[in-house]
């Protein structure tokens, strides 16, 4: 996994970096928004792109 491609998900509710990803930054240009599951909120929640 190449460094330039990785994309850290951060929770919405509680503010902390569960997830780390890749996307193709050049066929997806806005920041990426999952529902996921957040270990600290134990429940499924909105996860959105950081920096």
């Amino acid at each position: 996994m190449s460094q330039d491609n990785l994309i850290k998900l951060e929770c919405t509710v509680c503010r902390k970096v569960n997830f780390h990803s890749h996307k193709n930054k050049k066929i997806i240009k806005n920041r990426l928004e999952l529902k996921k599951y957040c270990r600290h909120c134990r429940k499924h929640v909105l996860h959105k792109e950081t920096k």
